[in-house]
């Protein structure tokens, strides 16, 4: 190709790649805008490195731990307050956090096979530790991925690997019962990454692997199946790896795709109502996002992972 020739198509195409942008504006298009982005890759006080889970308090401070297994405390608007690190990493860092009824802040120690409730502050609440031991025992744990409270106070804790299972415990630590293992039929799981418990104590389960939602009433003496969808896919309502979600209370459920370097709102029984994000590293794009936050004002906060930062967005 001759020099003249190649200039020539340097200048033409940027204007064909714009106006086919412009000519795709349909109704499965991303929705929803960028309200703020912040956060910068590195290791330094209020820098994060891979950052893997999120949550909120009730004074919209979020919580982030990432790859160097700091958890850092932000405001809602990316300013840092303070952090402190897991008192073990070195086989691995958490990957799941979110608060029980009085504010502490559980926190799934992957590599550790346990479950570690911390005061808000950061103090480790030792005896309030769930687990330890790898195995396949009541009480033993896999890789945990998630630990959640219900409105009895109950304890939920997933885990992948071997088992892919969730465990249920009373507020004490003692075990209750257990259900999943890994697989593809209904009620099994391959990693269930997240949870969320609802208004009626169902568990809302992201089963990352097999790319659906499934959701239990465990509130019995087993865990029943109450509702499950979703199938692999970029289209609306088809999810691909999906690792967080959060419940809005108002009909909705909200799912950030590690696959599809987004996040979709849907109702409750899997029907897509938009989604925000496409793959890249501008304002509006996310890079592999892991976890999902939902502010007192409704703004979800997505964890841009692998561009080390937060976006809070209207969707």
């Amino acid at each position: 190709m001759s020099f003249n020739l190649w200039y020539r198509l340097s200048l033409v195409l940027p204007l064909i790649v714009t106006a086919l942008v412009i000519g795709c504006n349909k109704p499965d298009s991303p929705a929803g805008h960028v309200e703020s982005v912040w956060g910068r890759r590195g290791v330094s006080e209020g820098r994060m490195l891979k950052p893997r889970a999120m949550a909120i308090n009730a004074k919209d401070q979020l919580f982030i731990v990432d790859m160097t297994a700091r958890i850092q405390v932000f405001d809602r608007n990316g300013e840092f307050l303070y952090s402190w690190r897991t008192p073990e990493f070195a086989n691995g860092k958490p990957s799941g956090l979110s608060f029980d009824l009085d504010g502490n802040l559980l926190v799934a120690d992957t590599h550790y096979f346990r479950g570690l409730v911390y005061a808000p502050t950061g103090e480790l609440l030792e005896d309030r530790t769930i687990g330890g031991t790898a195995g396949h025992e009541p009480g033993q744990f896999g890789f945990v991925t998630d630990m959640v409270q219900d409105s009895h106070r109950n304890y939920y804790i997933a885990e992948y690997g071997e088992f892919d299972r969730i465990q249920k415990f009373t507020e004490d630590g003692q075990f209750i019962m257990q259900w999943g293992g890994h697989g593809s039929e209904a009620g099994m799981f391959i990693r269930p990454q997240n949870m969320a418990v609802d208004d009626n104590d169902h568990i809302w389960v992201v089963d990352a692997c097999n790319h659906r939602v499934q959701v239990f009433d465990a509130t019995g003496k087993t865990a029943e199946l109450v509702r499950i969808w979703g199938q692999p896919g970029s289209d609306p309502g088809q999810l691909r790896y999906p690792y967080d979600l959060v419940l809005d209370g108002e009909g909705h459920v909200y799912v950030s795709e590690f696959g599809n370097h987004r996040v979709q709102k849907l109702t409750l029984d899997g029907q897509s109502k938009g989604f925000w994000g496409t793959h890249g590293r501008a304002a509006g794009q996310c890079q592999r996002p892991w976890a999902l936050a939902r502010d007192s004002s409704g703004k979800i906060h997505v964890l841009d992972t692998y561009n080390h930062r937060v976006q809070r967005i209207s969707l």
